[in-house]
C-alpha cells in the first residue's frame, strides 16, 4: 500500500467532512473547499478520521491513492488553520503596498505592477515582507509563485522578490580588470 495513502486523515473539531458521489465537500470555521472524488478509491468517514482505501490494485489505482489523500488533508488543514506564503522584497527602492484587493509591487520598473489578488486570498504587508494567506495550499502558492515572477532574485546582489526562507546562490561578479 501507499505509505501516503493508507493513513487516516483526522478530522479537527469544528470541521465538517461530507462525501458525495463526485466530490468530497469540506466545511470548517475558515472556509469550504472541494476536492474531487476517484472512482477507483474508496472514501469513508469514521471515529472522527477519513480513512480511503483502494478497491484494485492497479498501477492508475496506486498512483492516485497518495494524491487523493493528500489533496483531502490539504483541504482538512486549510478550512481549519489555513496557509500562508511569506515574499520578501529586496532592493534599494523596492516596496510593497496592498490596497483592498489589490498588491502594489514597485521592484524597479518604470511603472508600479499592480497584481489582483483572487477570491479567497488575502495579502498583508509588513515593511519588505508580503504574506499571503488563504484555505486553498494550491492557490496561496500560485498567487505567491506569481509575484515572485514579476522580479525573481538576481544572484549577484540578491535584488528581487524571494520566499522568506529561500537561499539565494550567489555569485563573484567581475574580477580583476584586462591585462
Amino acid at each position: 500500500m501507499s505509505r501516503i495513502g493508507k493513513q487516516p486523515i483526522p478530522i479537527p473539531s469544528g470541521v465538517e467532512v461530507k462525501i458525495g458521489n463526485d466530490v468530497v465537500e469540506v466545511k470548517g470555521p475558515k472556509g469550504a473547499l472541494t476536492t474531487p472524488v476517484c472512482s477507483v478509491l474508496s472514501y469513508e468517514v469514521t471515529d472522527g478520521k477519513v480513512v480511503i482505501t483502494r478497491l484494485d490494485e492497479t498501477r492508475q489505482t496506486r498512483a492516485q491513492h497518495g494524491l487523493r489523500r493528500t489533496l483531502l488533508a490539504n483541504c482538512i488543514e486549510g478550512v481549519s488553520k489555513g496557509f500562508s506564503k511569506t515574499l520578501e522584497v529586496v532592493g534599494v527602492g523596492y516596496k510593497v503596498a496592498v490596497k483592498g484587493d489589490v498588491v502594489d509591487l514597485s521592484v524597479g520598473y518604470s511603472h508600479p505592477v499592480l497584481i489582483d489578488l483572487p477570491a479567497g486570498i488575502s495579502a498583508k504587508a509588513e515593511g519588505n515582507k508580503l504574506t499571503i494567506s488563504g484555505v486553498d495550499k494550491e492557490l496561496v502558492g500560485e498567487v505567491a509563485a506569481q509575484m515572485r515572477r514579476v522580479r525573481k532574485p538576481e544572484p549577484y546582489k540578491g535584488k528581487g522578490i524571494k520566499y522568506d526562507n529561500e537561499q539565494i546562490r550567489r555569485k563573484a561578479g567581475k574580477s580583476g580588470g584586462k591585462k
